[in-house]
């Protein structure tokens, strides 16, 4: 992390020291309401009402493209330092869970693309290809797969289609919330599923 983002994170982290222990009645707005009054005043403090409510949301999506749980956390830390900047782009209209979703899933992309370490080839990203996928995976065939085997498997494919897959399978996001994420229709979001699926049980074979 650069010494200016240290810098933010301390500024912002010391207004959320500031906080009392006990519930405020900031705890009872809706995040649209939170979101609008921190907007508004300008208050960083609010802002870690907001970090409370989401941040374990945010690790845990930001640990489908880390390589460690340092690198989660640094990640989740820039992914609130973008937001604290980019809140006003909330426009209300989509729940801001999903909106939340969406902006911590491009932040991570572009983290991905620009790390030339860990470029993702051009086999991974063709989601959208007319290319059938060979095997057909069932969900039941998912649940059926040993726990340990299966996460090894997730880290052997590309980020994205792990997040997608961690997306629907463990958050439990439906079609309709994926496209709002996404941003692009339910029949692509159906085949990168597809695709995703047919390129865990690959990876799942080669382990031993």
């Amino acid at each position: 992390m650069t010494f200016l983002k240290k810098l933010c994170f301390i500024i912002i982290g010391s207004e959320f020291s500031k906080r009392s222990s006990s519930n405020t009645v900031h705890d009872k707005y809706t995040d649209a309401q939170l979101v609008e009054y921190i907007v508004t005043n300008k208050d960083a403090l609010l802002f870690g009402e907001l970090y409370d409510r989401y941040s374990k949301l945010v690790y845990n999506k930001c640990l489908g493209f880390a390589k460690s749980n340092k690198e989660a956390e640094d990640l989740t830390q820039d992914v609130f330092l973008m937001l604290y900047v980019k809140l006003g782009s909330f426009n209300g209209t989509s729940k801001f869970s999903t909106w939340l979703y969406s902006f911590t899933y491009n932040f991570c992309v572009n983290y991905v693309n620009r790390n030339k370490e860990r470029k993702i080839n051009d086999n991974s990203v063709k989601f959208d290809s007319q290319e059938e996928v060979p095997v057909d995976v069932t969900d039941d065939l998912l649940l059926q797969m040993q726990v340990d085997k299966l996460k090894k498997a997730l880290e052997l494919i590309a980020p994205e289609e792990k997040s997608l897959l961690l997306l629907k399978y463990q958050d439990g996001a439906s079609i309709k919330e994926l496209e709002d994420v996404l941003e692009i229709k339910s029949s692509a979001i159906k085949m990168r599923l597809k695709r995703a699926k047919a390129k865990v049980v690959e990876m799942y074979k080669t382990i031993p």
